[in-house]
């Protein structure tokens, strides 16, 4: 089961608010203690700031809110990484460089060693998980002194959703468990290093999530030889398609498509045609259409032409076109749909 703030596997979490507030002084004091310290500068809407919290042997689990839109910049993180499933709304958060529209329902892992930023729609409910380097180390086989070379900011891959969804809801399932008996603590500790074991397993090449100004320097020979995928591109596809979320936002070229994957133009081509059926230039599109409906879906002050502009579309009619062909809907249709659910 998808996590949502619908899921049963959530009440074991609920069940323990840490505070609920409409005073933005107290949110912030209550936020930056648990998590990180930051700066936080309330936008569009009403505080109403709820933290939830379930503190595991090594993690803490936490859902957060605060109602209004907001923009959050905490500190480089010391000595933990966070991540981020969005249960209701949506995120764009920026780390080290790299920009990640997290849509509901995706999650996000960050490990900023310069800066981060996060801008949270009005009504957006996020659970947190607090992976401290400590364990990462250690499932790692790593002495705990060493330094984790981890990715600063980057998507989780839509295929491993529901493994994630999986490892999280068995730990709230531990926690809600009565009494804090040895066998109880033993199988948490097993479902907190599978969980770490998964976030580093699941670390792509430290390429893929670059800034462009990184790929932009790169050598074209890299990707001007016809490079043959193996296992029929499975994971160039799979590493192209997080370069594609990592960067809904921004330029994407088809250089850098073919440059992030590895291969020539050609067999970029073919990849894309045998795994989605469209070429490379389509499939980012799509993906990029997707996240738009996300948005008209999900965000009720956002407009059609600025959705649009986020998202790489410079001419409004193109949009809609493209959009129409992809939904049978046109943009405006999606928002009076999502007025009349309202």
């Amino acid at each position: 089961m998808t996590l949502s703030t619908k899921s049963e596997a959530l009440s074991a979490l609920y069940r323990n608010c840490l505070f609920r507030s409409d005073n933005a002084a107290d949110s912030h004091e209550h936020v930056a203690r648990e998590l990180s310290d930051h700066v936080l500068h309330w936008k569009r809407g009403v505080p109403d700031t709820a933290l939830f919290k379930v503190q595991l042997n090594h993690l803490r689990i936490y859902a957060l809110q605060y109602g209004a839109e907001v923009e959050v910049t905490p500190q480089p993180f010391d000595g933990f990484s966070l991540v981020h499933t969005s249960l209701r709304g949506g995120a764009q958060i920026e780390c080290d460089g790299t920009v990640m529209s997290v849509a509901e329902g995706r999650t996000a892992v960050l490990s900023p060693q310069r800066s981060v930023r996060l801008r949270w729609s009005p009504g957006t409910q996020q659970f947190i998980v607090r992976v401290p380097d400590a364990l990462m180390l250690e499932v790692a086989g790593r002495a705990p002194d060493d330094e984790l070379d981890l990715v600063p900011g980057r998507l989780l891959p839509q295929s491993l959703g529901s493994q994630w969804d999986l490892i999280t809801q068995s730990l709230l399932n531990i926690a809600a468990q009565s009494g804090s008996g040895d066998l109880r603590r033993e199988w948490s500790d097993h479902f907190e290093r599978n969980l770490a074991l998964f976030l580093l397993m699941h670390q792509p090449p430290q390429a893929a999530p670059a800034p462009a100004s990184a790929l932009e320097s790169a050598e074209p020979a890299h990707y001007g030889a016809d490079t043959r995928p193996h296992n029929g591109g499975a994971k160039q596809m799979e590493v192209l398609l997080e370069y594609i979320d990592s960067r809904l936002c921004a330029p994407i070229s088809l250089e850098d498509l073919a440059r992030v994957a590895g291969v020539s133009f050609r067999t970029l081509n073919v990849m894309c045609r045998r795994h989605h059926g469209v070429t490379p230039m389509e499939l980012l599109r799509n993906i990029r259409l997707e996240a738009a409906r996300t948005r008209l879906l999900t965000e009720s002050a956002c407009s059609i032409t600025d959705t649009a502009l986020a998202f790489g579309f410079g001419h409004l009619g193109r949009f809609s076109a493209y959009y129409f062909a992809r939904f049978n809907e046109l943009p405006s249709d999606t928002q009076k749909r999502r007025q009349r659910c309202a």
